[in-house]
């Protein structure tokens, strides 16, 4: 009797550690989810405030129309991929509307009347804000992705996650021309 009690806890404990990864994994699949979903909201936000900021800016700069077209088509290109959840994408899409707008608010500053709107500023903190936060979600979405793809890949972890199809998911990141400086000589010898 005891040898036959000693074999179902044997037997048992393997089943019980392979549910308890189990649910560790499914929790670290949803916390990847909700860091997509924090970022989502605030593109989300940004995207509706583009438009705005680009009427404002047209008002004022009538020969800036490529800087403000430059905006336009990458926050397109940001709103597609962020809808079918591109990640890759999204992080091109993304350092060209940075670097759109940062050439934008860098032309702006040689239209004093622009400079001094007070929709255009209210626009420009907002905007300035909703880019923080992208930063600041966009660590925590790479910090759960990390977490994630550690427990895919470490034994025996990467046992359940193959029998349960967990997967890896795609860090979030930004092309290396959104880590680089505007050139403001360049935008204004135009």
């Amino acid at each position: 009797m005891p040898g036959l009690l000693l074999f179902f806890i044997v037997l048992a404990l393997p089943a019980v550690y392979g549910v308890f990864i189990f649910n560790q994994m499914v929790s670290l699949k949803h916390g990847v989810g909700k860091a997509w979903s924090n970022i989502d909201i605030l593109l989300k936000q940004r995207h509706d405030e583009l438009p705005k900021l680009v009427e404002t800016c047209t008002q004022y700069m009538q020969f800036e129309q490529e800087t403000l077209e430059k905006v336009m088509q990458a926050r397109n290109q940001v709103a597609a991929a962020r809808e079918s959840q591109n990640i890759p994408a999204l992080g091109h899409a993304e350092s060209a509307l940075r670097v759109g707008l940062g050439n934008l608010f860098a032309v702006a500053e040689a239209y004093p009347d622009l400079k001094t709107n007070e929709t255009f500023q209210h626009l420009q903190a907002r905007i300035t804000g909703l880019e923080s936060a992208i930063a600041d979600r966009r660590e925590f979405y790479n910090d759960s992705v990390n977490v994630n793809n550690v427990r895919v890949e470490q034994f025996p972890d990467t046992l359940v996650a193959r029998l349960f199809a967990f997967r890896q998911f795609p860090l979030l990141r930004f092309a290396a021309e959104e880590k680089k400086d505007v050139d403001l000589k360049q935008l204004f010898d135009r």
